[in-house]
């Protein structure tokens, strides 16, 4: 058994360093295009950089983002990282579940 001992452990360290990355890859892929295909006009988001906007128009491989009234701007469909709740969410959450952009922080700074 303990001349086995080796090649079992090579066969583990390939397991976790090619296999389980891979699978989360493959993962994270089918998140990120659900989002896409999710994508409707209208739809609140955030992009990579951080930037709020709402889906004015999608084409193939962009999306138009209306990031202040009559301000348009045009993004790589990739740059859309998440999909925010409306302004007007009563709950004031955030879709990740904190509150706004307070961190988790009431607004008027009580504790």
């Amino acid at each position: 058994m303990d001349q086995y001992f080796p090649i079992i452990v090579v066969a583990l360290l390939v397991v976790m360093l090619f296999v389980l990355p891979a699978r989360q890859r493959k993962r994270m892929a089918a998140r990120a295009q659900e989002l896409q295909e999710s994508l409707t006009i209208g739809t609140p988001v955030m992009t990579t950089s951080g930037m709020h906007g709402t889906v004015a128009r999608l084409n193939e491989g962009t999306v138009d983002l209306e990031i202040a009234p009559g301000v348009v701007v045009t993004f790589v469909r990739a740059a859309v990282l998440e999909v925010r709740k409306p302004a007007g969410d009563p709950a004031g959450t955030a879709a990740d579940g904190t509150s706004g952009a307070t961190g988790g922080q009431p607004a008027d700074g009580a504790h």
